[in-house]
């Protein structure tokens, strides 16, 4: 099939990875995107002179970024000045506690084996060792390419997985290695990302602990929405066209095949291939012609405060977690209730700590993420004053936590709640997307490729291999792989 004229909608992280590796491979690419500038999930919001990060905040695996740059021929080093952070996390306990995650994994055991105690750090370095193995299996044989049915998976690696537990339950093989509740929560609490509790999860989700609390996190200069700027500035060197503040209102099809779009103002801009980076069942809705919709089970959502403060806090990292005294009771809340948790844990990021260039002189950016159900779930009215109570109740919960006068410092305050999501195009109003269980993982989750329209591909979360930015930057390749006729 003819694939010279690629049009790619939206410039999220995936539609970024996309563009660049088909620039690569020669074809003419246009970016058609409804805001001014790139990034989709990954934005930015600026309020009197605050900069803040609309999307993810943790960054890990920066040589997936590398590889689409290093694709067109452009060094990483040459777009993005990116810090590590050590510690990655810092966790905070009900008990008082609290453990500082190290990448380096020698410092890593000594710090575990001072909070509690050496046959927990013992645990640790057998983790990381399953953890690495995990993640390298998976990323070359199951992640990193294009699984079009089961038949697909069936190969000697998926019997090293087996092998290795990696389709037991998470909560029981994170038991195998620590017995420690602070250690288990620590090394657990992703899964929330893919969905689903840590009692739910499947043991390969652990990759995402590795990613997060093994493989390093990093934060760019200028804030997370930095990487979408370099990516599509280097697109933009290699001759990909950028079309914002352009929204796609229809994907037109002509004898079963795509054949260009259709924007707000009426022009058509022709296509031999269409990439929709929107969240999968909104473009597929929305874009294209009505059908019959796989029903999906979303991920839970969240509640996201933008803060602004005079309150600098010296005890802090840059990322830091908060665990409240309930833990499956939490995720049974979000998950299964569709309830509102009544023991918050917390991720508060304080990306001035790092880039004081994001915040006025002498003020902080606070960016302060409680899960929450999607929703279909829990489909509560966050329009009327529940967003306002929620958020008083969640800076309430940070003051008892030690946050002392966090209130009293707040010079900005910005909600964003699944409404919000839900306003911005995501399904359920969740920015996680469909859920990995196992029906939605895999081959099992929504193809990258149109079940009826071959020449219109998807990328983004909502497709394989599934949520967070390294998966999403893979979609991208894999995305391209698709019209470009490799796997």
């Amino acid at each position: 099939m003819q694939s010279d004229r690629v049009v790619v909608v939206g410039a999220g992280l995936g539609g970024l990875a996309c563009a660049l590796h088909l620039a690569a491979a020669g074809r003419q690419v246009t970016v058609v995107e409804r805001e001014s500038v790139p990034g989709g999930r990954a934005g930015r919001l600026s309020v009197q002179g605050y900069e803040f990060d609309t999307g993810p905040t943790v960054l890990t695996m920066p040589s997936l970024i590398e590889e689409p740059l290093a694709a067109v021929g452009e060094r990483l080093s040459d777009w993005l000045e990116l810090t590590p952070l050590d510690p990655a996390y810092r966790a905070y306990y009900p008990d008082g506690s609290s453990l500082d995650v190290r990448t380096d994994t020698v410092a890593m055991a000594a710090e575990i084996s001072r909070v509690c105690g050496p046959r927990e750090a013992d645990g640790y370095l057998r983790f990381v060792d399953f953890a690495r193995k995990l993640w390298e299996l998976e990323r070359d044989h199951f992640i990193g390419r294009n699984l079009d049915t089961p038949i697909d998976l069936v190969n000697l690696n998926l019997l090293k997985l087996l092998g290795m537990g990696g389709f037991r339950r998470l909560h029981p093989k994170m038991a195998s290695f620590f017995r420690d509740p602070r250690t288990q929560r620590i090394f657990s609490f992703q899964a929330m990302y893919a969905g689903l509790a840590p009692h739910d999860a499947l043991a390969i989700y652990a990759v995402i602990a590795y990613l997060d609390s093994v493989a390093g996190v990093y934060f760019p200069k200028g804030g997370m929405h930095a990487v979408p700027k370099a990516l599509a500035g280097a697109a933009e060197k290699h001759g990909v066209t950028f079309r914002y503040d352009t929204t796609v209102t229809q994907v037109e099809i002509t004898n079963g095949l795509a054949t260009g779009v259709i924007t707000a103002d009426g022009s058509r801009i022709p296509a031999d291939v269409v990439v929709l980076n929107p969240d999968l069942p909104i473009a597929s809705r929305d874009l294209l012609p009505p059908r019959r919709q796989r029903r999906l089970r979303y991920s839970p959502s969240c509640v996201v405060l933008h803060i602004g403060s005079k309150q600098t806090y010296s005890k802090i990292a840059h990322h830091n977690i908060h665990f409240g005294t309930a833990w499956k009771r939490t995720f049974d809340e979000v998950i299964r209730d569709g309830r509102l948790m009544s023991d918050p844990s917390l991720l508060v990021t304080n990306p001035s700590f790092s880039d004081p260039s994001v915040a006025p002189a002498g003020r902080q950016t606070y960016y302060v993420l409680a899960p929450t159900p999607n929703l279909e779930s829990g489909p509560m009215n966050w329009r009327g004053g529940l967003a306002e109570r929620y958020a008083d109740s969640l800076v309430q919960t940070l003051e008892q936590r030690g946050y002392v006068g966090f209130g009293d410092g707040i010079e900005v305050r910005e909600i964003i709640t699944p409404a919000d999501w839900a306003d911005q195009g995501m399904a359920a109003g969740t920015p996680f997307a469909a859920a990995h269980t196992f029906a939605q993982t895999g081959p099992f989750r929504p193809s990258n490729q149109h079940p009826v329209y071959p020449n219109v591909v998807y990328t983004g979360s909502g497709t394989q291999p599934g949520v967070g930015v390294p998966m999403v930057l893979i979609s991208g390749k894999l995305a391209a792989a698709r019209v470009t006729g490799g796997r």
